[in-house]
């Protein structure tokens, strides 16, 4: 998985921002198409963002039982 290019926050905070403008109304159809593209695109990122972390926290917890000798699964 490559990197995405821009931080969880950043995508987020313009996700928002989307959806926002999207839920006003009165955008005419293309911009509501593009606006529409560009939240698929920012929530993918943040996806990324997110399973990225939900990896990183499974590998840190799997370190941590391995070196301690126990299995620590919920």
């Amino acid at each position: 998985m490559t990197e995405p290019e821009l931080s969880y926050e950043k995508a987020r905070e313009e996700l928002i921002a989307v959806v926002q403008r999207l839920e006003s109304g009165g955008a005419p159809l293309e911009e509501s198409l593009q606006l529409w593209e560009r939240g698929e695109q920012l929530a993918k990122i943040c996806q990324q963002w997110l399973d990225g972390a939900e990896a990183r926290v499974a590998a840190a917890k799997s370190d941590r039982a391995g070196a301690d000798g126990s299995d620590d699964r919920s």
